[in-house]
């Protein structure tokens, strides 16, 4: 006999509708618990642990209003079970009380069979995910690899101002060149609101395909559209209750805009493939390198979505001007890749630190990230050198470029971006602001050899 895939707890007082719905979901490998009293509900869950409740929200005591199911739902929210309810007597006001209340879905009577099996299925991939990404932030928590440093005079205005509005609801958006920090700038800002025990959802806009934004965003069922094999679970839903960092926001399709304008006004989408409204509560931070204004003035990005997105916007300085953060940032680069690679902590010389604040650093924080993990794994003693850091032959500031053919210094910046990044092709694209595909290209053209 095979495992089942997941134990439900059927809540319903009318021995028909149990039955019933034994018979469907038995069919589908679930196991099954019944419960015909609001009192058997409370006892059954406690005791079992269901993956699933389906909740009637009609006992005895009533017949048509609902509040028994929204009474017993607010009993149910400290075993942290997903609960889809049930009623013959939809409204959309009962439906948004149970929502609010922490429901995952709502199903009215009589049943289709198909959207109450894609609903359950729906609702038990999002919790396993959700219970994978809990352990996974705890694992990072623990791992403690990605510190927060700030010791310019900038960077403690940013820090002061970050405490200030980290606390509220506001839509944050973050501007600053490639490899600033801008994604662990959004961190900073979940670990101090009053969010910070719920998920953090990050999305690379610039990595999707456009064919795939609404799916990555809203989540679809299964048999939506061809490819779409089982049901997902989209960013809005896994950051429910929680932050959601848009990095990249600037790629983000003209025709996907106006259905992100409505989640962030009314909270409201739809996943694809299903007619149900969906409720989510997120706090949205976007990062860009781009100028939002050009597009809004080109007509490539939609000023009321910008509206939203820039309730409160912060500006990170590049690595050039913040020379007080250099050496403790690559101090604690050379902890983190020391622990990678086996090796004893190491130290940096006089000469090296001085080397590390004269280099313009083009390509910011993840350029002096690639930098620090080369010294260390070239570093014999318990010292680097100005010379492991090899940044005389990496180096071209604008007082050294020579003239030459336009072509062939496109050459050198892509060899220089291989270099700087050790080769890593989508590290290499962010640094030269064009897109993996076009850079691709450019090594094929001039012969550099890479891994694909």
């Amino acid at each position: 006999m095979n495992q089942p895939k997941a134990t439900i707890l059927i809540a319903d007082d009318d021995d028909d509708i149990r039955l019933a719905l034994e018979l469907l979901l038995t069919s589908e490998n679930y196991q099954i618990i019944e419960a015909a009293s609001a009192k058997d509900v409370i006892i059954k869950a406690a005791r079992h642990q269901p993956d699933l409740i389906l909740l009637d929200m009609n006992f005895s005591r009533d017949t048509t209003s609902g509040q028994e199911g929204l009474a017993i739902l607010s009993q149910l929210k400290s075993h942290n079970i997903p609960v889809i309810l049930m009623t013959a007597w939809g409204s959309i006001e009962l439906a948004v009380k149970g929502l609010k209340q922490g429901a995952s879905d709502f199903i009215e009577k009589p049943w289709n069979k198909i959207k109450l099996l894609n609903s359950i299925e729906q609702q038990l991939s999002f919790s396993r995910i959700k219970d994978e990404h809990q352990g996974y932030r705890q694992l990072l928590a623990e791992a403690e690899t990605k510190a927060w440093i700030c010791h310019s005079s900038s960077m403690l205005a940013i820090e002061q101002l970050v405490k200030q509005i980290a606390p509220t609801d506001a839509n944050v958006l973050i501007l600053g060149e490639n490899g600033t920090g801008k994604s662990l700038l959004a961190e900073r800002i979940h670990q101090l609101s009053s969010r910070q025990s719920s998920p953090f959802i990050s999305l690379n806009m610039a990595a999707i395909p456009e064919a795939l934004f609404e799916s990555e965003l809203f989540g679809h069922q299964k048999g939506a559209f061809t490819d779409a094999k089982q049901n997902r679970v989209g960013r809005f839903q896994l950051a429910d209750q929680g932050s959601l960092f848009f990095d990249e926001i600037g790629s983000l399709p003209l025709s996907l805009q106006p259905k992100l304008l409505r989640v962030l006004e009314t909270g409201q989408y739809e996943i694809l493939g299903s007619s149900h409204t969906q409720k989510t509560d997120v706090r949205l931070i976007s990062a860009t390198n781009a100028d939002l204004s050009q597009l809004v003035a080109e007509k490539a990005f939609r000023q009321d979505l910008l509206y939203r997105l820039n309730t409160l916007v912060i500006t990170i300085p590049p690595l050039r001007e913040r020379l007080e953060d250099i050496a403790p940032l690559a101090l604690n680069f050379i902890r983190q890749f020391s622990d990678k690679y086996r090796k004893n902590t190491l130290t940096l010389s006089q000469e090296a630190v001085k080397k590390l604040k004269q280099h313009s650093w083009p390509g910011n924080i993840r350029e002096l990230s690639h930098t620090i993990e080369r010294a260390v794994l070239l570093a014999m003693n318990n010292e680097i050198t100005a010379q492991q850091l090899l940044l005389d032959i990496t180096d071209v500031s604008p007082a050294t470029i020579a003239l030459q053919p336009l072509e062939q210094a496109e050459k050198q910046l892509v060899e220089k971006a291989m270099a700087v990044t050790s080769g890593q092709v989508l590290e290499a694209a962010k640094l030269l602001d064009i897109s993996r595909n076009a850079l691709y290209r450019r090594l094929e053209k001039f012969g550099i050899k890479h891994e694909s």
